[in-house]
């Protein structure tokens, strides 16, 4: 009896997708709830688990697209197991010593498991995914997992490499090979698709305005340490952001709405997206409800988000329905930018790196931690005078945090 591998629905407004990768190879003896590929949507990448145990037959290559409800391999239930060694068909043996042979096998079924993703960091970090603690189902490795042992690696390993092993200048991809061509993921092309069409749509502009940030910075510094020990996560700027976007909707609601053809949808509610860099492309994740929130429960949700996203784990309800977005371009030091509308939103704010500057307080020059902030607005619905109001009152409200406490 074979039972078919068919391409899970993941959405509505997903129709196909590509096969990033299989994780097993045609004729192998798969267990059931064993992942079997990773599927790339234009939203999202997902992983196939089996649905029963048996030898797998694979009718779709990598790279192939394939629509949603196609079969893309089949399991024959009816295949044996393989067999087990001898050493470990009893408890007693088992505990008694274990042989290498078990040894081996369990590393290598370990190693089988894993996804791309953490295969391509053992061989660029030269980690044995097998050696690492995996955090995920089953104690699979992932990406995550492989990252924070890179990380962790004692200095010394650093030392015991030749000093030959300096970086040699790049070479083609193949002898006579000046450039290279790789398919476009459903991804990326997506991500293209709705940048070219917001510019295109919407009559989009950008305000800029500029916040020192002493007094959050204070803030954090004096707080740090008691709002860790409480909440078990460190107060970042980001949350702060939220809280002074939030603040600034609900005095500028024009921003917190969108155009639906002829008409106009005010919005009542606050999910403010956040956008995450991932390997694949960025990603905008939607915090809920953040005028319910706390600083600590936007800070988790947040932490959870980006590690959803790193590891490919975001859903489409993950992005779904935010009314803003905030982008944080300064974390890779840009100074200033004009950031693109995430249709059908009205705004999205850009923050940036912050720089110390020579400003002007009360008739002296002091030197502060300046950022830039633009927020881009669709001018069809939002006027000039909102956007500007919008972006002081986030000002104000990083100036003088009281005012996110008292709402003003």
């Amino acid at each position: 009896m074979a039972t078919e591998v068919k391409v899970p629905a993941l959405g509505e407004s997903i129709t196909s997708g590509i096969i990033a990768a299989w994780n097993v190879k045609d004729g192998d003896y798969v267990e059931k709830d064993q992942v079997l590929y990773e599927l790339e949507t234009d939203k999202i990448t997902s992983e196939g688990l089996a649905e029963v145990a048996g030898v797998i037959s694979l009718s779709a290559a990598e790279g192939d697209e394939v629509e949603i409800g196609a079969v893309i391999a089949s399991i024959d239930e009816s295949a044996d197991a393989p067999q087990k060694s001898e050493n470990s068909d009893t408890k007693e043996d088992a505990k008694a010593e274990p042989s290498e042979e078990k040894t081996e096998s369990a590393s290598e079924k370990k190693s089988d498991a894993v996804s791309p993703a953490v295969r391509r960091i053992a061989e660029e970090e030269k980690i044995d995914p097998a050696k690492v603690e995996g955090t995920g189902k089953d104690g699979r490795v992932t990406k995550g997992d492989m990252l924070k042992a890179g990380s962790s690696r004692m200095p010394a390993e650093e030392e015991k490499k030749p000093a030959a092993s300096a970086p040699a200048p790049a070479k083609p991809a193949s002898s006579g090979e000046r450039t290279t061509r790789k398919r476009m993921t459903p991804l990326r092309a997506k991500i293209a698709e709705r940048l070219v069409a917001a510019q295109q749509e919407a009559a989009m502009l950008t305000t800029f305005n500029e916040v020192d940030m002493s007094a959050v910075m204070g803030l954090r510094k004096k707080y740090q340490d008691a709002f860790v020990k409480k909440n078990g996560v460190k107060l970042g700027f980001m949350s702060l952001f939220v809280k002074a976007v939030v603040n600034a909707l609900k005095e500028v609601p024009g921003l917190n709405a969108q155009i639906d053809g002829n008409e106009i949808v005010q919005n009542h509610f606050y999910d403010i997206g956040i956008a995450v860099s991932t390997p694949k492309g960025l990603m905008v994740p939607v915090v809920r409800d953040c005028d319910q929130l706390g600083l600590a429960g936007i800070e988790k949700s947040i932490i959870e988000y980006a590690n959803k996203a790193r590891e490919g784990k975001i859903g489409i309800d993950d992005l779904s329905g935010g009314v803003f977005t905030i982008t944080n371009g300064g974390i890779f030091g840009s100074m200033l930018s004009t950031p693109i509308l995430n249709a059908p939103q009205s705004g999205i704010l850009g923050m940036h790196t912050i720089q110390e500057r020579p400003v002007a307080i009360d008739g002296k020059v002091e030197i502060r931690p300046m950022m830039y902030l633009a927020v881009s607005y669709d001018h069809r619905i939002v006027d000039g005078k909102e956007a500007v109001t919008f972006l002081v009152k986030v000002k104000q409200a990083l100036e003088d945090p009281a005012r996110l406490l008292l709402e003003v």
